[in-house]
């Protein structure tokens, strides 16, 4: 069994040491089985040193110039060498014990992809409870967090990846597509809670809560014309870092 970690990654030379350095120890979890390990990051058309910084850190260097998260993931999944892919964002940190997790769903057998719960690097009441919120919809729905999804690499490709059309939700799309390739199979879509994943919470740094409240509520009202815009989804893509 081999396990490609992917981490798309625009203009992260801050925050992608820390996560590539996270992603090194809970690779630990696949040898423990094991198991061979691969580490793939796809600069996505990044201006700052993050191609450098990625080769430094050991992973293996992609590019992609779309500077498009979804392109950036299929990109790095495209230079993939693993039987499973696990999408990592460049500004989180999995755990051994998440991995573990993981590790574990995939030898079941049962299961096609997965994600899991969140926890966020802030003391912020409101965006903690937004997070439970957000937790607890991921699990009833089986929606997987873009920070951290697991797939079964032909699984993957036989749907051709994430929606080169979406500028976000694009996880979403591709949990509702999964889901339904899993239930095919005889098989299903997990989203595990035992070690949630561990992310940034640097958008409520960077932008007011005006700004990520206008986004929502835009996204919500007219999602289909706010994901595939890209000058609509400017607290992903404006380049604030």
């Amino acid at each position: 069994m081999k396990i490609s970690v992917v981490i798309p990654a625009y203009n992260e030379e801050k925050l992608l040491p820390t996560t590539l350095a996270a992603v090194r120890t809970a690779n630990r979890s696949w040898a423990d089985r094991g198991w061979d390990s691969e580490v793939i990051v796809c600069n996505n058309n990044s201006t700052d040193r993050t191609g450098e910084v990625a080769a430094a850190g050991g992973a293996r260097v992609v590019f992609e110039p779309v500077n498009q998260i979804g392109r950036a993931r299929n990109t790095g999944a495209a230079a993939a060498t693993g039987d499973w892919i696990v999408f990592v964002d460049a500004d989180s940190q999995p755990s051994a014990e998440l991995f573990a997790a993981a590790a574990g769903a995939i030898s079941s057998g049962k299961v096609l992809a997965g994600g899991t719960t969140m926890k966020v690097d802030s003391n912020a009441w409101d965006l903690r409870c937004m997070l439970q919120v957000w937790n607890l919809i991921s699990r009833i729905n089986g929606w997987m967090a873009g920070a951290f999804i697991f797939v079964e690499t032909a699984a993957f490709r036989q749907l051709k990846g994430f929606s080169p059309d979406l500028f976000v939700g694009e996880e979403l799309d591709l949990a509702n597509r999964l889901k339904s390739l899993a239930r095919s199979k005889g098989r299903r879509i997990v989203i595990l809670h035992s070690a949630p994943m561990l992310t940034s919470a640097r958008k409520t740094e960077l932008y007011t809560r005006k700004e990520l409240l206008q986004f929502f509520l835009r996204f919500m009202v007219r999602r289909k014309s706010t994901q595939t815009n890209r000058d609509a989804c400017n607290v992903w893509y404006d380049g604030r870092r």
